[in-house]
């Protein structure tokens, strides 16, 4: 089985780089030619077109940053739809709005391609290890038949209905938590500061605690190393997936008060550092109230 991976960047490149490591030939596309040289280094084939990875692949993963993104490299002119040969499989491990995905697996309907809707979690390590969790949906059938590609990315592969849209809405579900638990870890950091209680004091405890799990854990270790850029959680990503959660919440005219706090954290963590990883949104809360969490000595 050939497989493709459009878009190499902190994501896509982790799974070119474990389907390369399975033994899969592996074709690649992106905009970056520094990333489009790193993917040839670790021995993938560069492509110039979408086209191009299409006719090289009977497997795709899609690995872009939005819906407009995903459909036309799927369904654009020269996209997947007219370049794959019949039986193969379209991945859309992106994460996208549910609706989206639905378009695109109404559009792909009499292709004879298969598309597998399996956004992904574990960010840029669980992508560089090959330990992602996958939220798949697609019939049994074609799960099972591409079950080594996906295998050769992912830890945890998790079937999640046979329709288009499902993995998306699961993946919307777990990014309002993610993104509350984050908000809520940036907020406490900044009230320990205040209060002058020590980055390590607080780490202590909050990892040996019952709020102790890995979104607490590595936010607030990176808040109190004051890593807020380069530790591969870009804050417009989970910007852009709260979006997403706050326009599935309206669509199904769903309450989501905690999660529309932390978009509006997100929003000026985005506007005042909009180079920065997720934990730069601490940096606001700090700025106004004039502290800052840091490990002992550090300061």
């Amino acid at each position: 089985m050939r497989a493709g991976v459009i878009g190499l960047g902190d994501m896509g490149s982790g799974l070119a780089k474990n389907l390369l490591d399975n033994g899969f030939e592996v074709s690649g596309l992106d905009l970056s030619e520094m990333r489009m040289t790193a993917f040839q280094d670790m021995g993938g084939n560069p492509a110039k077109t979408v086209a191009e990875v299409g006719a090289a692949s009977d497997a795709v993963f899609v690995m872009v940053m939005n819906g407009d993104q995903a459909k036309e490299v799927i369904l654009g002119p020269n996209g997947l739809i007219s370049s794959m040969v019949d039986g193969g499989a379209v991945l859309l491990t992106a994460t996208i709005k549910p609706r989206e995905a639905r378009e695109i697996g109404a559009a792909m309907r009499g292709t004879g391609l298969f598309l597998i809707d399996s956004p992904v979690s574990g960010g840029f390590h669980g992508a560089q290890s090959g330990t992602l969790t996958m939220m798949a949906a697609a019939p049994d059938d074609i799960l099972d038949r591409f079950a080594p590609v996906m295998q050769a990315v992912s830890g945890t592969i998790h079937r999640i209905g046979k329709e288009p849209g499902m993995g998306q809405t699961v993946k919307a579900c777990l990014q309002t938590l993610i993104g509350s638990i984050f908000s809520a870890t940036f907020e406490a950091s900044v009230l320990a500061a205040k209060a002058g209680v020590s980055g390590d004091d607080l780490y202590k405890v909050f990892s040996t605690s019952g709020a102790g799990c890995g979104c607490t854990n590595t936010a607030l270790e990176n808040i109190i190393d004051r890593q807020f850029e380069n530790t591969g959680s870009g804050i417009g990503t989970m910007h852009k997936d709260l979006t997403i959660s706050m326009d599935l919440a309206q669509e199904l005219e769903v309450p989501m008060q905690m999660a529309s706090t932390a978009m509006q954290i997100f929003h000026a963590g985005k506007s005042r550092f909009p180079d920065g990883d997720n934990w730069a949104c601490t940096k606001v809360i700090e700025q106004i109230v004039g502290a800052e969490l840091h490990r002992e000595g550090a300061q």
